[in-house]
């Protein structure tokens, strides 16, 4: 085994326990994540504080009185599951390679509800997307697929084509190296194939001026400030011309049912977030736990009610 992936394992479980003992440590590590260069008052910018005896990882603003616990602010605030739980769920997210259940989370944490795994999960997918992330670069292969769900009122065999019947919509892009080696990746929920659908996610995944790889379908044709290079499948198996794209798309309808038995149709983009995140560390699941931390200690609040209707 090389040094070099020895070194992109995550910690152990034993490493993780001396590091963080209980709420005290993990409170004090959140600090140094929200405040690395000590307090500052999110009231007044004041950065002279003093902590609470009565309050636990609270601290009292000297400049304008006003309190803020170490919480507030990022995803744990208002919930009623310990610092170290948190931490616990963080480091078995980032420390399985294919990812865990609500219910396998349940169990192994010994929470005392399907829902309190559930809502956990949900906040913690939602921190897998850094709102500053970078465009993808170079050379990037863009295309789109599907994925089964069909409703009582569908056909079995569902629809041909492109057509929205019994299945779901996705696209996804990949950024290649100049020699054509896989990096980084995007996916998400593709409403139709127009142009205005496609054209959208380009410009929100893309750089400008980064060379764009299709399959020669219509909807990239109006694509603006980019090097579109269309490649005509033809007759020819999507897969030869778009190889990478189309092993995305493969390796995560595989990991979705191994993992979850199937996606959810109101909650789809929260699968894709988590299958971007894994697919973006799969080399580096050492720097995961602290990745998903840092994102989560930068996240407002979110309730649950608020991703029941799907708008956190």
């Amino acid at each position: 085994m090389s040094s070099r992936w020895k070194n992109d394992r995550p910690m152990s479980r034993t490493a993780f326990a001396e590091r963080f003992p209980d709420d005290a440590a993990c409170a004090g590590h959140l600090f140094e994540k929200r405040w690395p260069n000590g307090f500052i008052c999110p009231k007044c910018q004041g950065a002279k504080a003093w902590a609470l005896d009565s309050k636990p990882f609270t601290f009292e603003c000297a400049g304008c009185g006003r309190q803020t616990s170490v919480t507030a602010g990022t995803i744990f605030h208002r919930s009623h599951v310990s610092l170290l739980t948190w931490f616990q769920a963080i480091y078995a997210i980032a420390s399985h390679s294919n990812g865990i259940s609500a219910l396998q989370l349940q169990t192994q944490l010994g929470l005392g509800s399907y829902k309190t795994a559930w809502l956990m999960l949900q906040k913690l997918r939602r921190a897998m997307v850094d709102p500053d992330r970078s465009f993808l670069e170079d050379i990037v292969e863009v295309d789109e697929s599907d994925i089964p769900y069909r409703t009582k009122a569908d056909p079995v065999a569902g629809g041909q084509g492109r057509s929205a019947i019994g299945k779901l919509h996705i696209i996804g892009a990949i950024e290649l190296s100049p020699e054509g080696q896989p990096r980084r990746i995007r996916l998400a929920l593709l409403e139709n194939f127009s142009a205005t659908s496609i054209g959208a996610f380009v410009a929100a995944v893309v750089t400008p001026g980064a060379t764009v790889l299709s399959d020669g379908f219509s909807g990239y044709k109006s694509l603006k400030g980019y090097n579109h290079q269309p490649k005509v499948v033809g007759k020819m198996a999507a897969h030869i011309v778009m190889p990478w794209i189309h092993r995305v798309f493969a390796n995560f309808k595989r990991w979705a049912l191994g993992t979850y038995h199937g996606v959810r149709k109101p909650h789809l983009h929260r699968y894709l977030d988590e299958f971007v995140f894994r697919w973006n560390r799969r080399r580096h699941m050492k720097s995961s736990f602290d990745t998903l931390l840092d994102i989560s200690a930068h996240l407002p609040h979110a309730a649950y009610r608020d991703f029941v209707n799907q708008i956190a």
